[in-house]
């Protein structure tokens, strides 16, 4: 099984609570994995009902069996500041480039170094060890930027070509590439059933592809479940509208002749909805991906919505493998 596991997804396709419960479905048995994030919105503080997160690894919750789940919210400005007492020792002088802005100038003007330092970090968690040489972590999950920069941000080769050819920070985006293009990753992309997010999924596999960036899974999230198809209300709404009528009435309803209209308009987008959600798949099957779909668990997501998406990806057994 792939032992970083990226999860990105059109915003509003849920991908940061997806990463979450897959942390907490793959941290099962004993097993640690380290949840990371790196876009500075502390989404997972947010699903974990906890404190913001600082630049350290931190135990946010307990999954089955025992399993224990890490978070981490990566800043570019404190990873260069560790990366620059790496490679050149420079300690409180690095410090002080950092209050003067230097570092935060220099992280903001080539944002590729940016990048490299992002990916980096969860890399470095990857390939970690502990004194007893065992990894410190059976599983990093990423949450990673949206589909449309998805590409760019994880092929740090690309985006350090034009800044360093040799060099610290040349070796670094090598180290970065060879987790990053091995069987040790995974790139797994959130979606819904509808055009936008759909498109934007076959378009962002596309250039991983492209990109040589080993494609995991598409994760259909928030699907409904399907109550009628169009046959069915075309059966309603034309010859057996007295029939839907009787039932109305024999369940108890005043008045279920003024009921039947509504009822049917709204059976009626449903079968419509059904509909679309059919020709989406479509999309997604030509894609030649693995796909698996989340079920809707309600308008908001709270901590026991999050435990229970981890138990529906985990009976999904060796997808993620």
């Amino acid at each position: 099984m792939s032992r970083l596991q990226v999860v990105s997804g059109k915003g509003g396709t849920g991908k940061t609570t997806v990463a979450a419960a897959l942390a907490l479905s793959l941290a099962t048995e004993g097993k640690r994995a380290l949840l990371v994030e790196v876009e500075g919105r502390q989404g997972i503080a947010q699903l974990f009902e906890t404190e913001a997160l600082p630049y350290e690894e931190r135990k946010i919750a307990v999954a089955s069996g025992g399993g224990e789940v890490f978070a981490l919210a990566i800043d570019a400005e404190r990873a260069l500041l560790d990366y620059l007492q790496m490679f050149y020792k420079l300690g409180s002088a690095g410090r002080a480039l950092n209050r003067i802005g230097a570092i935060d100038f220099a992280t903001t003007i080539a944002p590729g170094v940016r990048d490299v330092l992002l990916t980096g970090k969860a890399c470095e968690a990857v390939r970690r060890r502990d004194r007893n040489g065992r990894f410190a972590y059976d599983y990093v999950v990423m949450d990673a930027p949206p589909t449309g920069r998805i590409t760019r941000f994880l092929n740090v080769n690309y985006e350090v070509a034009g800044l360093a050819k040799i060099g610290p920070i040349h070796n670094q985006a090598q180290a970065v590439m060879r987790v990053l293009r091995s069987r040790e990753t995974a790139v797994h992309l959130v979606t819904q059933l509808e055009e936008m997010p759909v498109q934007e999924t076959a378009d962002g596999i596309a250039e991983l592809r492209a990109a040589e960036l080993p494609v995991g899974n598409v994760i259909v999230n928030m699907v409904r479940p399907h109550l009628l198809d169009e046959a069915a209300v075309r059966a309603a709404s034309c010859d057996r509208r007295k029939e839907v009528t009787k039932v109305l009435a024999s369940a108890g309803l005043a008045a279920p002749t003024k009921l039947v209209g509504p009822l049917l308009d709204q059976a009626s987008e449903h079968a419509q909805r059904v509909e679309l959600e059919r020709e989406q798949r479509a999309v997604l099957e030509r894609v030649g991906v693995p796909t698996y779909e989340l079920p809707l668990l309600g308008e908001g997501m709270d901590l026991a919505g999050l435990y229970q998406l981890a138990r529906e990806l985990r009976q999904l057994g060796k997808a993620f493998a």
